[in-house]
């Protein structure tokens, strides 16, 4: 952490606290504590929580990706490649579900007028980091590239909904009737039908 810039420090922080503590622990305030400086310096890098949160989110996409593309490294078939993206973004995601929150369910939160993020290099990152991610798979998948991109993306929106569903059962402890591995290889089937 020592080799990191400011903004980078203020983004590990803000994870960590997420990690120790859940989403009630993320603030500017506890951020300042944590690394022994004043609020107003993490509000200089990051004026809001869109664009803090935006940066994080970057910064778990990247890695959301690269495990994605790990996964696809050896696959053959189209159908092999839906396999190893959904268990590797399900195991990505259920590893960490606060994570997760913060990720895909956090942003949807925020009042209106609070979603603007300001910093639009975050968002262009953003956006070159999903089309990676979608081409990783896309490019694995049977048909032309515009309709395998469209696949792919609706693979990656249907693996999200079923961390989301694994994510509620955790978070109001409700035990589901199937296990995760159960819920993940029907999923697998039906989207390889």
């Amino acid at each position: 952490m020592t080799d990191l810039k400011t903004d980078g420090k203020i983004i590990d922080a803000a994870q960590k606290l997420l990690a120790d503590g859940g989403f009630g622990a993320v603030s500017f305030d506890t951020i300042a504590r944590a690394l022994g400086i004043t609020k107003q310096s993490v509000l200089y890098w990051f004026p809001t929580k869109s664009d803090l949160l935006a940066a994080m989110f970057l910064d778990w996409l990247g890695e959301e990706t690269n495990e994605a593309e790990t996964s696809l490294l050896s696959v053959k078939t189209s159908n092999e490649a839906i396999d190893a993206f959904v268990r590797s973004i399900t195991r990505f995601h259920t590893s960490n579900l606060d994570r997760y929150r913060m990720m895909y369910l956090a942003p949807q939160t925020l009042k209106a007028g609070m979603q603007e993020v300001r910093n639009s290099d975050v968002l262009e990152k953003i956006h070159v980091t999903t089309s990676k991610l979608y081409d990783a798979l896309a490019a694995r998948l049977d048909g032309p590239p515009e309709k395998a991109r469209q696949t792919a993306f609706a693979i990656h929106s249907a693996t999200l909904g079923l961390v989301l569903m694994l994510g509620l059962a955790d978070g109001i402890v409700d035990p589901l009737k199937h296990s995760e591995a159960e819920l993940v290889s029907a999923l697998i089937a039906k989207l390889s039908s």
